[in-house]
């Protein structure tokens, strides 16, 4: 069984208040919890991020096909500037939004480089205005195009310092300040990388403020004598097709947040706790019922269709739980509780057949499952485990902090005073 790494603290959690005496104190779900102050509203002031780039302090967080860099599975690694610098240059951010959208040459391939924010705890780092803490960026070193050659050597580089990029579809084992900023970092790669084409009218985008924002630019230097990176040549740059994105307020992509909802189903006896379970779970193994929110959806409507054509419950009252992000590659868990309607627990899967089985379970065996039978889909249950006992997802999962809820009495931890 692998170590399940501890969750981040919540915000202001030793605060007694209205609202922790009402619900109980807020619940922090891993991936949440970050560190780093965003400060979002600096990402187009070129003065503070050129500035925040090359500052000593300043820690690069490197992706290779969405593989971290990591000393090990439980802690990132981090570049430094110059170790960066064969790829990204001395400052990729020295010209404005405007003139990289003016001098736009699709032919050549610009890293891309994400700021992510400022750690503040670390008040020795970089300082602008009123501003202080130590910068974080993340570059996506994946060998591509014009920069393959550059990408692989900076690659190769942290490969001989014994460092790694870790592979998997997940990475559910790092510590969970670092959790949090890969989960950041990740989802904006992520999105970059499936993007590099308008959707308004399918010509290739521009990566803009600080790469939190693509762009289609009206004309493009592509395939014209003497254009190269950072010279203007002395044609005119081809005017490209008219786009919607230009026009109006809609004149730029930003990243997406598919919301997701995930749902702890109490009986109506509140004795029993509803799960499911997929065809690709190991055996044994099951979890809350989950599913997307569609348009024009709120979410107790989604939680409330979601359970009946799964398991063919009906809901009466929901509530919402928890939130966690989930970079997986863009979903926001939206937790919530659900309790069934008298007359509406029958259990049937003949709606929607996304689930292999759906059962009752009473409280207590969900209590002891928690406590000794929880792991990752790959990993195997703890040592206290009974062989033919109940499995479920480990702490990392927001559905393992949905059914603690209900299994403690759904306000959980009482605050302190």
């Amino acid at each position: 069984m692998s170590p399940q790494p501890d969750l981040p603290d919540p915000a202001h959690h030793d605060v007694d208040s209205m609202l922790s005496r009402k619900f109980g104190r807020e619940v922090a779900n891993y991936f949440s919890g970050s560190p780093l102050n965003r400060v979002s509203f600096l990402r187009a002031n070129h003065d503070f991020v050129s500035k925040a780039l090359a500052h000593p302090s300043t820690s690069f967080l490197l992706f290779n096909d969405l593989a971290p860099l990591a000393k090990d599975p439980s802690k990132l690694a981090y570049a430094t500037h110059k170790e960066v610098e064969p790829l990204i240059g001395e400052n990729p951010f020295k010209k404005t939004e405007e003139e990289m959208i003016k001098e736009y040459n699709s032919d050549i391939t610009l890293p891309l480089v994400l700021f992510l924010g400022l750690d503040e705890r670390k008040q020795e780092g970089f300082e602008h205005g009123i501003y202080k803490g130590v910068p974080y960026f993340a570059i996506d070193v994946t060998p591509k195009g014009t920069v393959e050659k550059e990408a692989t050597g900076v690659i190769e580089a942290m490969k001989a310092k014994g460092l790694s990029f870790v592979e998997g579809r997940m990475h559910m084992t790092l510590n969970a300040p670092e959790a949090a900023i890969y989960a950041q970092a990740r989802a904006l790669i992520d999105w970059n990388a499936r993007n590099p084409f308008c959707g308004g009218c399918g010509q290739p985008t521009l990566s803009i403020n600080a790469g939190t924002k693509r762009v289609c630019p009206p004309t493009d230097f592509a395939s014209l004598p003497n254009a190269q990176a950072g010279v203007s040549p002395a044609e005119n740059p081809k005017v490209r097709a008219a786009c919607a994105t230009r026009k109006g307020i809609s004149n730029l992509s930003f990243p997406r947040t598919d919301p997701t909802v995930i749902m702890a189903v109490v009986s109506h006896d509140a004795k029993r706790v509803l799960l499911g379970r997929s065809k690709r779970f190991p055996p044994l193994w099951y979890s809350t019922l989950a599913g997307f929110c569609e348009p024009a959806e709120s979410v107790e409507e989604a939680v409330r269709r979601e359970v009946w054509e799964e398991s063919g419950v009906l809901l009466g009252r929901v509530v919402i739980h928890s939130t966690q992000p989930w970079p997986y590659p863009a979903n926001l868990m939206i937790g919530a509780i659900g309790q069934a309607l008298p007359d509406g627990e029958k259990i049937h899967l003949e709606h929607d057949p996304e689930l292999e089985d759906a059962k009752w379970v009473d409280m207590d065996e969900v209590r002891e499952a928690l406590r000794v039978g929880t792991s990752g889909l790959g990993d195997g249950p703890g040592p206290e485990y009974t062989e033919g006992g109940l499995r479920l997802p480990p702490k990392t999962a927001i559905a393992h902090q949905l059914l603690t809820a209900v299994t403690d009495g759904f306000l959980g931890e009482s605050p302190k005073i």
